[in-house]
């Protein structure tokens, strides 16, 4: 049976069975469950790679290959793109972002498989990256493509996306909570019951997916020996405020070394600065290789051996001070190792790396205060600082918090969890406005907030409300020539244009109408000197809340459009507020 005709038989039992609204349940439980096929696969296959490169190699000889395998694996994985996937693999989450804001929901079919195998690759041969991006990315091409495939409304596609991402998260950290808050505060999907059903069986449904592949124990296991108590708050507050600005630095590092990249377009020149790099940081410091699952666990803890295995350090006494010192160079230098992973070309994603970073920063936080006279419980602050740098990198702090209680089973700490999350958060927010996820969207002006007006207006494109129906003149054209075309024409703006097509100004025609009746001026006035160039032209590709500000600014009715100082058309004030009220009915119409 071809793929057409199971969409027809689809459609068919749908109309026969089914309102609109059941439907979309039955389709949020078919995506969790491919959804949580997906996350087991590229688990499974990440473990196997790595097991088939590491197993059975001495300490020693591992080192020196640490150097080397994350190289190979980002050259794989850009092999893979450039010369069989042939397309653009994006980093996951950014892309959905995108998708929504700009692209109708569309997310092209190779990411049903492409991020997949590039981030396996990437993560597998150690590089410093997670594997929740990737497989969000992977769960939301499969609700794109259903959704597409169905020919389902804008609105019910971007619910598919929310859901695929929500059991994105739910099947990779095996925290069904956490990945529908997710689903809201990060993919920025409505809070209605409209959407929490969908959410809630997608959610459910890949977390029992990964559970029956899996098994039901936690991701991080951690012993809470010691409650949260009063007299620890302080600690708690200072331990927020730590990990904001360790958000900040991270963030800041994560811009830089991209931008720096970005510069160079030579992919194997990236790809061995980048690499050489991360495989010299992974050498000195082998805690940086891979996910770093193991290290987590063992930080939790409150084992430090991690920071010995496999190091020319290894012998050197492990005094408190020494310690304290490789906890900070590692936190330092894992934002580095990850920067220079995406750098190089690998594919993966940041919340690992953010787990990884603060754990560490609540373990060094947590053995220094310790050093200087405090009794504090060093599991449970290297657990709230993973809630941490999760709230201020990616600027999601009920994520953080759920996220980390579900992860760990370390639900006794709620109140440290939210108060780590919220101050580290607003930490964070003093100095960056953006994640590491959203920085280049905003800079593109293509981010969507939980802000439903400007939601809306981000969704509209200029190029789709442009009129072309405006007779054109030139500059050297007479009064006569203008009067002609005017008589063929219902417009009353007249668009000065010369040879080459470029846009030179405008011809009113309430302000030429005193003169446009003398025939003895016909031939005396040429276009030229009754054009004027209007205050605001829109670029084509202009955001369309600054072209609502252009509206608003010069109580025009119409404002030319122009491509690199072409002209190209018309946008009318009365065609873009049509167009705002239509997209704001289909998006959020219940």
């Amino acid at each position: 049976m071809r793929f057409s005709e199971i969409l027809i038989w689809i459609n068919r039992l749908r109309a026969r069975y089914f309102q609109q609204r059941q439907f979309i349940y039955l389709l949020s439980g078919i995506i969790g469950l491919a959804v949580g096929l997906s996350a087991v696969v590229i688990k499974n296959l990440v473990h196997f790679i790595s097991s088939l490169l590491t197993q059975g190699l001495p300490g020693d000889f591992q080192s020196y290959l640490y150097f080397v395998f994350p190289v190979i694996g980002i050259l794989l994985t850009i092999f893979f793109i450039r010369y069989i996937n042939k397309r653009t693999v994006g980093h996951g989450i950014p892309g959905v972002l995108y998708a929504i804001s700009k692209n109708r929901g569309i997310i092209r079919r190779h990411n049903l498989y492409s991020s997949i195998i590039t981030s396996a690759l990437t993560v597998g041969f150690g590089g410093s990256v997670g594997l929740e991006g990737p497989t969000v990315a992977t769960g939301a091409a499969i609700g794109s493509n259903i959704g597409r495939s169905l020919n389902l409304s804008y609105k019910e596609i971007v619910l598919l996306l929310a859901c695929a991402s929500a059991g994105a998260m739910s099947a990779i950290f095996k925290a069904p909570i956490a990945a529908i808050v997710f689903a809201l505060e990060v993919i920025m999907v409505d809070l209605t019951i409209w959407s929490m059903i969908p959410l809630l069986i997608a959610s459910a449904t890949a977390g029992l997916t990964s559970y029956l592949f899996t098994g039901q124990n936690v991701l991080y296991t951690v012993e809470i020996t010691e409650s949260f108590t009063l007299s620890n708050i302080p600690y708690y507050l200072m331990l927020a405020i730590f990990t904001g600005f360790l958000s900040v630095y991270f963030t800041r590092v994560y811009i830089f070394i991209s931008r720096i990249f970005e510069e160079n377009n030579n992919i194997y020149k990236r790809l061995f600065i980048g690499g050489g790099l991360l495989g010299i940081l992974i050498f000195f410091v082998p805690s940086l290789y891979g996910e770093g699952y193991e290290v987590i666990n063992e930080s939790l803890r409150g084992d430090v051996s991690h920071l010995f295995a496999n190091t020319f350090y290894g012998p050197f006494p492990a005094d408190s001070w020494y310690v304290l010192l490789l906890l900070l160079l590692l936190i330092l230098l894992k934002s580095i190792a990850t920067s220079l992973t995406f750098a190089a070309g690998g594919i993966g994603g940041i919340f690992a790396p953010s787990l990884f970073t603060g754990v560490s920063a609540g373990l060094f936080f947590a053995l220094l205060m310790n050093r200087f006279g405090a009794d504090i419980p060093v599991s449970n602050f290297a657990l709230v600082g993973m809630a941490g740098m999760i709230a201020g990198v990616i600027h999601a702090p009920l994520t953080a918090i759920f996220l980390i209680a579900e992860l760990t089973g370390g639900h006794e700490l709620f109140m440290p969890l939210m108060l780590a999350s919220t101050i580290s958060y607003a930490t964070v927010r003093i100095f960056e406005k953006n994640s590491v996820y959203t920085f280049q969207l905003a800079k593109r002006g293509e981010l969507m907030t939980h802000d439903k007006d400007k939601n809306t207006l981000l969704m509209m494109n200029v190029s789709d409300l442009i009129e072309k129906n405006f007779k054109k003149v030139h500059p050297d054209d007479t009064l006569g020539d203008l009067v002609k075309i005017i008589k063929k024409s219902k417009r009353n703006i007249f668009p000065v244009v010369d040879d080459e097509g470029y846009f030179q100004g405008i011809v009113k025609l309430d302000e030429i109408r005193n003169i446009m009746f003398e025939i003895d001026l016909y031939e005396k006035t040429s276009v030229r000197e009754l054009m004027f160039m209007p205050q605001y032209t829109i670029g084509i590709r202009e955001p369309m809340e600054e072209v609502a500000r252009k509206f608003h600014d010069s109580d025009r009715y119409n404002i030319a459009v122009v491509r690199d100082g072409k002209y190209v058309g018309f946008v009318s004030r009365a065609k873009v507020f049509s167009s705002y009220r239509d997209m704001l009915k289909e998006f959020s119409d219940e």
